[in-house]
């Protein structure tokens, strides 16, 4: 016989839903039109950690960031109105970057709907383009089956957020309703003729190339596909912001499609006869603005893999379309039958050599070298350490000099979302309390976000916060200063003492301005047991990795000449 059910409000039937789907700790800021989950949350707050974050945007960035590291939906909760629109740039980078997020909103109570009521918004129209699923429930009954779908839409197939409207009235309501169980991912499996006619194709070849990239994959899947990788001898990149997927010591490992990609990475890609693309969209950055291959269909054979059917053929066509997930797609390539990789040994040699070759900084304007600091970190962090990136030209450096020898040890935003990097690494220390965090984020960003470092001396978390200051919005700096060389105007900004900055929250803090002093300020920040900012001073002249502001602005002038 089965056992009564229990009279429950239905903000406690909510947070005993995200109990039975795993959820161990969820990032918020508090609102009056969820009060009764938070007294939900007080109730189980040993089995729940519910992390209070200084602003809506930082708490959905660690919701992502979270959700990213751990392959588990991050989950957010967030006031109406204001709250719900604070916290929609987090859903559009999960939606971009495929990440698993599910955020949980406020509304207004129902028989105040469609008045206009106190920041009400209608969420289904607000957040359709932005998440994979939206829903408002209005029923406290069907609290369980909305969070269950919830869990399973944002988890099956190709990851991505999910949006829960909630009304304050239905959390308040009292009612009898069982719970579901625990979700369960689905995504597709390739078939024997699928991975017959890969083999094929790959045995054909002469110049072949990998791509890897996209959300869904896990440490085994990683393990697998390095397996396929070598077992094959497939000379192997990765698209943007995804350089954790692949060892970068591995021989066959070649380099990232990001921003300012390797001209020659861009060059043998053109030059290959098959291009294989496994679990990345090939989206404007990785594809360099839609030019690394023809269109619409490219000069190479191309096959896609991917668990979304409707990718194939947005942009590119396939001459072989594989849907499946891509730890499925692993599995199956590791069991593959190698093909002889001998006829492109010196192919895959060539593209190893251009990719250790870029990472040799060139001349840095100012006194600090930012290619040979960013190198000198190998000497003083793990290779689990977790590096955060922000959006802007700074990351650049990172991402050129930095090898990223782990699964999930990078954490940066596809959609280029400024102030993600402080709020990653302290959802970073939460996670993985014990694994060295650095966020990379330019003056900029910073001071977007930079609060949560408050969050992050709260719960006694140690993230180190690496501001590189050079006075401007950079990004948009260099783009101004190519298409209208010399006329300056929206991107110099006047900064605070970040060192100041970083004490008046009790974080230890450091100043660097050559790159000989970056790898002790690190050790020292490291050692420090407490959050750290290290402020470093970076001349506007390195305006990228790979040109001056100076050699930029003459070079269009010469063009407009």
């Amino acid at each position: 016989m089965s056992k009564p059910l229990r009279l429950r409000p239905g903000g406690r039937i909510l947070v005993d839903a995200l109990i039975n789907h795993g959820v161990k700790v969820a990032f918020g800021v508090p609102g009056e039109s969820y009060l009764p989950v938070l007294d939900a949350l007080y109730a189980v707050k040993d089995e729940l950690r519910f992390i209070i974050c200084r602003h809506e945007g930082g708490a959905g960035f660690m919701a992502e960031a979270y959700g990213k590291l751990t392959g588990r939906p991050g989950v957010a909760l967030v006031t109406r109105g204001p709250g719900a629109c604070n916290a929609s740039i987090a859903v559009h980078t999960a939606f971009q970057d495929s990440t698993p997020m599910v955020l949980l909103i406020g509304q207004v109570p129902r028989p105040f709907a469609g008045r206009e009521a106190f920041q009400e918004v209608e969420y289904r129209q607000m957040f359709a383009p932005l998440a994979k699923w939206v829903t408002q429930v209005n029923q406290a009954e069907k609290l369980p089956e909305a969070l269950n779908r919830a869990f399973q839409v944002a988890m099956s197939g190709r990851p991505g957020p999910v949006v829960l409207a909630l009304p304050e009235d239905v959390l308040a309501e009292k009612v009898r309703v069982a719970d579901t169980g625990h979700y369960r991912a689905v995504r597709p499996h390739p078939s024997e003729q699928d991975m017959a006619a890969l083999r094929e194709r790959l045995r054909a070849a002469s110049q072949p190339v990998a791509i890897v990239g996209g959300g869904g994959w896990t440490a085994d899947a990683c393990a697998d596909l390095r397996a396929f990788i070598d077992s094959n001898g497939l000379p192997t990149c990765v698209s943007f912001r995804c350089q954790d997927l692949l060892d970068n010591a591995n021989p066959n490992y070649i380099g990232d499609l990001g921003v300012g990609a390797n001209a020659n990475l861009r060059q043998r890609i053109a030059d290959a006869d098959l291009v294989i693309a496994i679990g990345c969209r090939l989206g404007e950055i990785t594809s360099q603005g839609y030019t690394l291959l023809e269109l619409p269909r490219p000069a190479q054979t191309f096959v896609h893999v991917h668990a979304d059917p409707t990718e194939f053929g947005r942009v590119y066509e396939p001459d072989l379309a594989i849907n499946a997930g891509v730890s499925q797609f692993a599995a199956a390539a590791r069991t593959m039958k190698p093909v002889d990789g001998h006829k492109w040994l010196d192919w895959a040699r060539a593209g190893r050599e251009d990719y250790l070759a870029w990472m040799e900084p060139g001349e840095c304007p100012g006194r600090l070298d930012m290619g040979a600091a960013i190198l000198s970190l190998r000497d003083v962090l793990p290779p689990d350490a977790i590096i955060t990136n922000d959006a802007g030209n700074f990351a650049g450096w990172v991402g050129r000099f930095h090898q990223f020898r782990r699964f999930r040890t990078q954490l940066g935003p596809t959609n280029g979302a400024m102030g993600y990097a402080v709020p990653a690494a302290v959802a970073a220390k939460v996670a993985q309390p014990e694994t060295p965090a650095l966020a990379f984020v330019g003056d900029g960003g910073s001071l977007m976000t930079g609060q949560e470092l408050a969050t992050a001396m709260q719960y006694g978390l140690n993230p180190i916060i690496v501001v590189v200051n050079n006075g401007m919005y950079g990004t948009i700096r260099m783009h101004q200063e190519r298409e209208y060389p010399g006329r300056v105007i929206g991107t110099e900004l006047a900064n605070p003492d970040f060192v100041a900055w970083g004490a008046s929250f009790g974080a230890h803090t450091e100043r660097v301005e050559t790159a000989d002093a970056f790898p002790d300020a690190v050790s020292r920040s490291l050692a420090s047991g407490t959050a750290a900012v290290i402020e470093m001073r970076l001349d506007q002249e390195a305006i990228s990795t790979q040109t001056t502001l100076t050699a930029l602005r003459a070079k269009s002038k010469g063009k407009k000449a």
